[in-house]
């Protein structure tokens, strides 16, 4: 089986982002890009399975400008054995993401598409289920557990109530949640050897999609200042306080 693993090249975790002047976008120069953190628990479950003899190949596969071949360098590193770059210079929406991987699944043929989530910079969390969706193949969103069993999955979800196991047929789709997995770090060696791994180049062009955004951002603007807190002397201070503010 192959196992197909979008990745994304995202603002890291650890960087508070800054809006532009103009209030047009997010300021990305000079600022430090990463894997998307869902994505590299995705790549880590999909390196987990082949290790455990449910996988022939992992292939690593990213939508973005020419700086996302990072991005798939790193997924290579630990441990993917090729990746796909479509190379596109402006921000693409879910669907349109959606659309291209689904050309690539059909190039590729895996058995299974490992997706983190949703990505850190747009929170839209709408790809891995508009990729079932067009593909006409069970999902199994926000797992936190996934174990093979022959020609099926048993997918253990994250919902508000708690967990829910669901049995899928391969070929599926899989969303992944924070708690599924601990990603691995890629070692020098591996890092050195990811190089010489296969990074194919496309462009949506190559898979007749077409890419033209359908929203308009009006505006970006940063979070309202939170006030400062105040101390209370004791109970009754606090319960009078909140009846002040009406909240008691």
């Amino acid at each position: 089986m192959k196992i197909l693993v979008p990745v994304k090249r995202v603002i890291d975790y650890n960087v508070k982002p800054r809006v532009k002047a103009d209030g047009s976008g997010v300021d990305l120069a000079n600022v430090k890009m990463s894997m998307n953190p869902f994505d590299e628990i995705a790549v880590e479950e999909a390196l987990k399975i082949k290790e455990a003899g449910g996988a022939e190949e992992v292939v690593v596969v990213s939508i973005g400008p020419a700086k996302a071949a990072e991005t798939l360098r790193t997924g290579m590193a630990m441990g993917a054995d090729r990746a796909i770059h479509v190379t596109t210079d402006n921000e693409v929406e879910p669907l349109a993401v959606a659309k291209i991987l689904k050309a690539v699944v059909e190039a590729e043929t895996p058995g299974l598409v490992i997706l983190g989530k949703q990505a850190i910079d747009d929170d839209s969390n709408q790809t891995g289920q508009m990729l079932a969706a067009l593909l006409g193949r069970p999902q199994g969103t926000f797992a936190s557990k996934v174990v093979v069993e022959g020609d099926s999955l048993a997918v253990t979800r994250e919902v508000d109530g708690g967990l829910e196991t669901v049995k899928l047929a391969m070929p599926a789709i899989i969303t992944t949640d924070l708690r599924l997995n601990e990603p691995r770090y890629a070692s020098l060696p591996n890092i050195m050897k990811a190089k010489k791994k296969p990074l194919d180049a496309k462009t949506p062009a190559d898979y007749g999609v077409d890419i033209a955004p359908r929203l308009k951002t009006l505006k970006v603007a940063e979070p309202p200042v939170r006030s400062a807190g105040i101390k209370v002397e004791d109970v009754d201070a606090l319960v009078a306080k909140l009846k002040e503010m009406g909240v008691a």
